[in-house]
């Protein structure tokens, strides 16, 4: 299987269906030219350590895939530690209406995103390079704040509970999530966090179509 040919769009487009997300032929195009650019990047930029066409499609795509239908259309969305592109890029082009900041630390890894970005002539959607706490000082706020494999959880929640809008949601995409994870978190299913009064929690537990690899989603919105 080769990166842009019509089997490895085929089984991105089949993949989503798992998640209820639509990949027409425009958007498999753009996920192609995007996966052709991380492959040429890569041999100079440490952008990714999978290089197997279908893994890129599952493991990258498919997988930034996973909270398309959770996210509503014209929100603006912060990607932590984007990387690569995801989730920020793949869930922007499904959902052309969203707002999409995407932030690095590595000024090589922002290069690249905003050369992605061009590439795939988008609008709404810009790549800077700095950390989560750089954002701490201003009045932004965002209704997702997204992150994929980017830090433990508690971590995740201190960067990013301070700028999230009201009826904002924070989402962190990991892969099997351990129970002492979990519990440092203070995350109780479809419930309150025992010493952590303002957000509730939610954990979802799916596996990647195509594998047997076990994916969580962990959702977090203000309380009330």
């Amino acid at each position: 299987m080769e990166i842009g040919s019509n089997k490895w769009e085929t089984t991105i487009i089949e993949g989503a269906k798992d998640f209820d997300v639509k990949v027409g032929e425009r958007e498999a195009g753009l996920f192609s030219i995007h996966a052709e650019e991380l492959i040429k990047w890569n041999l100079k930029t440490n952008l990714t350590a999978i290089t197997d066409p279908k893994e890129i499609a599952v493991k990258h795509f498919i997988d930034s895939l996973a909270p398309a239908r959770m996210i509503s259309a014209s929100s603006s969305m912060l990607d932590i530690g984007s990387g690569g592109g995801f989730p920020g890029i793949p869930l922007k082009v499904v959902i052309p209406s969203l707002s999409v900041s995407l932030i690095d630390s590595s000024r090589k890894k922002v290069s690249f995103l905003k050369h992605v970005i061009r590439s795939l002539k988008l609008d709404k959607i810009d790549a800077f390079q700095m950390r989560a706490e750089d954002l701490a000082g201003r009045k932004e706020r965002f209704d997702i704040i997204i992150c994929r494999a980017f830090s433990s959880l508690d971590k995740f929640i201190q960067l990013s509970f301070p700028l999230l809008s009201e009826n904002g949601i924070m989402i962190a995409l990991k892969g099997k999530i351990s129970h002492s994870e979990i519990e440092s978190a203070g995350i109780i299913k479809n419930g309150r966090p025992p010493e952590k009064p303002l957000y509730q929690s939610d954990i979802i537990k799916y596996r990647l179509p195509y594998t047997d690899s076990e994916r969580a989603m962990i959702i977090f919105k203000r309380d009330r």
